[in-house]
């Protein structure tokens, strides 16, 4: 496994250049430039220019990406172009909020998926099963942002259970239990609305994976030794299951800090996903690229636990 993991953690290095590359040809070919949002009537052309030299956006392309990457393998991701900002501080700053709503939506996606998956499949053509199916379609294909404003609407400004944005209560001086409860008012739509695709894949990649298991031989003998139904489901059963909803546990991680960047646009959330957002209508392209690349490690990084994790599932992958 070791020797596995170092191949795999090699291989991830041309791959992470071959996307740094992408990135930043796709922001060249872009409209606009960073210094056309500083624009001011005031400054005369010739400031203009001389700004755009020294933030080397005159350089030809070849030389801006190796400037950029050489300081990347220093550990520079560079700075803003507008305040001149640390990018690596700016994400820093907005990682814990970005990490606690995405943290929240990933364990509520499987915490909530796949039991739903297996009671499907346990009730298979039952009512139950066919009211699932439909509710999980519903969930994969309703759009992120219809489905964030219509709880807003509900919950948020008819029923007023809950905030309509942001991560704590502005002017609020709260503290111990009631603190908590605040954070939990608060993250509870977004995380909702960013984990529901998710919920309704991880239901039915588990009530696919049953289903096939159920038919084993291994389950028949199960069941001939007289064992509880629960006992076969849950311990025989589900683990065979797992193979497929591991897949979705490593591919899930990248995914949900990409959904992130609506839902927080639409809550206010103060993390990653809105700066993913301020950055691209503001052309920072340091921010970008350091977004980016945060996020291909983040794919890489759960492909690898997939794999891992699979060894875990069914001990046959070690050998």
């Amino acid at each position: 496994m070791k020797k596995y993991l170092i191949k795999r953690l090699l291989q991830s290095i041309p791959i992470l250049i071959g996307i740094t590359i992408m990135t930043f040809a796709i922001m060249q070919l872009s409209p606009g430039n960073p210094m056309q949002t500083m624009i001011d009537p005031k400054i005369s052309s010739e400031e203009m220019q001389r700004a755009q030299e020294n933030l080397g956006l005159n350089d030809p392309l070849p030389v801006q990406y190796f400037t950029w990457i050489k300081e990347v393998f220093t550990g520079n991701l560079g700075y803003t172009v507008k305040t001149g900002q640390p990018v690596g501080q700016l994400i820093l700053e907005r990682l814990p909020a970005t990490l606690l709503l995405t943290g929240t939506a990933f364990v509520m996606a499987f915490v909530v998926g796949i039991p739903l998956g297996v009671y499907s499949a346990t009730n298979r053509f039952k009512a139950p099963d066919y009211v699932l199916t439909v509710l999980s379609f519903i969930g994969i294909s309703i759009p992120s942002f219809f489905f964030g404003l219509g709880m807003i609407f509900i919950f948020a400004l008819k029923l007023g259970w809950l905030p309509t944005s942001g991560i704590v209560t502005i002017g609020a001086d709260l503290t111990g239990f009631a603190k908590f409860m605040d954070y939990v008012k608060h993250v509870t739509m977004p995380s909702i609305v960013l984990a529901l695709p998710t919920i309704a894949v991880v239901m039915r990649f588990t009530r696919s994976s049953m289903l096939e298991v159920l038919n084993q031989d291994f389950i028949r003998t199960a069941d001939s030794k007289g064992l509880s139904k629960l006992k076969v489901n849950l311990k025989h059963a589900l683990r065979n299951a797992l193979i497929p909803v591991i897949t979705i546990f490593g591919l899930s991680i990248p995914f949900l800090f990409g959904g992130a960047y609506i839902t927080e646009h639409i809550f206010n959330w103060p993390g990653m996903g809105s700066l993913g957002i301020q950055s691209i209508v503001a052309r920072e392209y340091p921010v970008i690229m350091a977004l980016n690349l945060f996020t291909s490690i983040l794919v890489m990084t759960g492909n690898l636990l997939a794999d891992v994790m699979y060894a875990w599932a069914d001990p046959r992958i070690r050998y």
